[in-house]
């Protein structure tokens, strides 16, 4: 649908209801609003509409119920598969809703759905608190959360879902309801894991955590000591106090100034750690690894947590082509190591990388029925991705990410975290949610029976 397909009245009298600004494809900045975070993404949307409040939001999803136009809804634009835009679509962009209210006498956050990763640590930094999100500042703590959630204080404190106390949801009918443990229950269950499909979240309540100062930074080996990391990491996150983290990472050493040049584009394996708490655990954590082989580098030091949080960003700015992949894994083999070596020795360009994130501690304290996500017996979450900043180099690094999850799957769980998915199909959503599918289908026949909110890893009524 194009807008000159729409009544100008109607156009102009929607656009007369909105704090926010809509963005047509005559706009000027069209081109700089239906961009995302991955730069393999190029759909055009009929509408933009950014949003200032809940207000916004409402007439946008009555206007796009009205006149028959997909609904897709943006908050960071993170999304892997760019699944807050889609071509023909009216996008419900929630980025200028940022708002963040900190009550340190219910030791709480609400957050509005628009804020990045980073507006977040920003306003929590000051009082030493935090919450389980992800390891970019710059991604949306919506789709964070929708998908689930995890990060560097995951094994200490949960997923970002195991913090989160209540929302507030616009629904298909345009009802605006709050959802917590006991006012629709059902909801609540499935919203934590179960993506975009339900309704448009336009702010979370979040439990804090104590989260100041840490240790942590990279630590990295050349390659081929990889066949002796690896093994020695799996048995050592396993049994690893919970406030002890890091993640397994293969990766090409960027030819910049904070690196070693000699180092300059090598391929490396390494982990980055973030442990909270107690300096003594922490460094005979450290010693273990350090006294086993002793790291081509080491940039662990104490820092605030924060400082952690954005220390790639500048790494991997928006824009860059990604192609993902991802797994859950419970056991990391012989074999399975094997085969990822093979694969990481063949990483294809300096940007693309592997990580995988224990999923383990604090996030086993639930089963896998207790929400939407339904991996609580994994260990780790593995994702692949092949990234450039040339889109000429869209097949190389799509076979590459491609080709190592094949290799890798037999050894996996058989689904992968939706946000680390592209747009893959329903067999991919089903694995991923495994028992739980068939629950979320009914609640989503139960709040969205016509599948307004198709334009997400759908899960269908």
């Amino acid at each position: 649908m194009k807008t000159k397909h729409l009544d100008s009245k109607a156009l102009e009298a929607f656009e007369n209801q909105l704090k926010g600004e809509l963005v047509t494809p005559d706009s000027d900045r069209y081109d700089m609003f239906r961009r995302v975070y991955n730069g393999m993404i190029d759909k055009k949307p009929a509408l933009i509409v950014r949003c200032q409040n809940i207000a916004d939001v409402l007439y946008s999803l009555e206007f796009g119920k009205i006149h028959n136009i997909p609904i897709a809804i943006r908050a960071g634009g993170h999304n892997a598969a760019g699944l807050g835009v889609a071509d023909h679509s009216i996008v419900i962009d929630l980025s200028l809703m940022n708002g963040i209210q900190v009550d340190l006498k219910f030791n709480t956050v609400r957050v509005e759905a628009g804020c990045l990763l980073g507006d977040i640590d920003h306003a929590l930094d000051p009082f030493g608190k935090a919450f389980p999100t992800g390891i970019f500042s710059t991604t949306g703590i919506s789709g964070l959360t929708l998908g689930g959630g995890f990060g560097h204080l995951s094994r200490a404190y949960g997923l970002t879902i195991d913090s989160l106390l209540e929302a507030d949801i616009v629904l298909a009918d345009g009802r605006l309801i709050t959802v917590d443990e006991h006012n629709f229950p059902d909801l609540f269950w499935a919203i934590q894991g179960g993506g975009g499909n339900f309704g448009i979240v336009t702010s979370y309540l979040f439990e804090l955590h104590p989260a100041g100062k840490i240790q942590g930074g990279p630590m990295l080996w050349h390659m081929e000591e990889a066949k002796h990391i690896m093994p020695f990491y799996r048995d050592f996150i396993l049994k690893a106090p919970k406030e002890i983290y890091c993640y397994f990472a293969f990766l090409t050493i960027p030819p910049v100034a904070i690196f070693p040049e000699h180092l300059h584009l090598k391929k490396m394996c390494g982990l980055v750690w973030c442990n909270l708490g107690s300096t003594i655990k922490s460094n005979a954590a450290l010693e273990r690894f350090r006294s086993f082989k002793t790291p081509a580098l080491d940039y662990v030091d104490i820092m605030p947590y924060v400082q952690l949080q954005s220390l790639f960003d500048a790494l991997y700015p928006s824009g860059l082509q990604w192609y993902w992949k991802a797994a859950f894994l419970k056991d990391l083999s012989q074999e399975a190591i094997s085969q990822n070596i093979i694969h990481a020795n063949r990483l294809p360009t300096p940007h693309s990388t592997v990580h995988f994130y224990p999923v383990n501690g604090a996030c086993h304290d639930k089963k896998n029925s207790d929400s939407a996500w339904g991996n609580r017996d994994a260990n780790w979450s593995q994702v692949i991705v092949g990234v450039d900043p040339d889109p000429t180099n869209n097949p190389k690094i799509t076979h590459w990410a491609r080709s190592y999850w094949e290799a890798i799957h037999p050894y996996s769980l058989g689904g992968g975290y939706i946000n680390f998915m592209m747009d893959e199909g329903q067999d991919q959503i089903k694995a991923s949610y495994r028992d739980n599918y068939t629950r979320l289908q009914k609640i989503k026949q139960k709040y969205d029976p016509k599948n307004l909110f198709r334009i997400n890893q759908n899960i269908k009524p």
